[in-house]
């Protein structure tokens, strides 16, 4: 079994309140040209859709994604991504220290896109 990592120091509950978790429908999903492990998704919001780049090329094949609920960080500032924006942060769960497996999070039942995760 892996070590492992300590918790990381507490955080308020009005910080953790900040996030704005979503549920999202991933659309779109294909390969990042320039990079290793990024695959660039679109995803459905509810109200409006956003390309999200995540590290999870080598862990999912972009097919295996599309149709797919995800959990995004839906209020993270949007940034470039080895030339592709993100406008977002798909949450997954990160098996072993080098992050050998991913594991995208997402809501055991169908729910809507757009839904708070609270």
């Amino acid at each position: 079994m892996d070590e492992l990592r300590p918790a990381k120091a507490a955080v308020e509950f009005d910080d953790f309140a900040k996030l704005d978790l979503r549920v999202a429908r991933v659309l779109e999903c294909r390969e990042h040209p320039n990079a290793d492990k990024l695959l660039v998704m679109k995803v459905d919001l509810g109200l409006e859709q956003r390309q999200v780049c995540a590290m999870l090329k080598g862990h999912y094949k972009p097919e295996e994604l599309v149709g797919k609920l995800v959990i995004v960080v839906a209020n993270l500032e949007a940034r470039s991504m080895r030339g592709e924006v993100s406008q977002g942060l798909v949450l997954s769960a990160a098996e072993g220290p080098m992050k050998q497996r991913m594991v995208v999070l997402s809501p055991l039942a169908e729910v809507a896109v757009g839904s708070v995760v609270a």
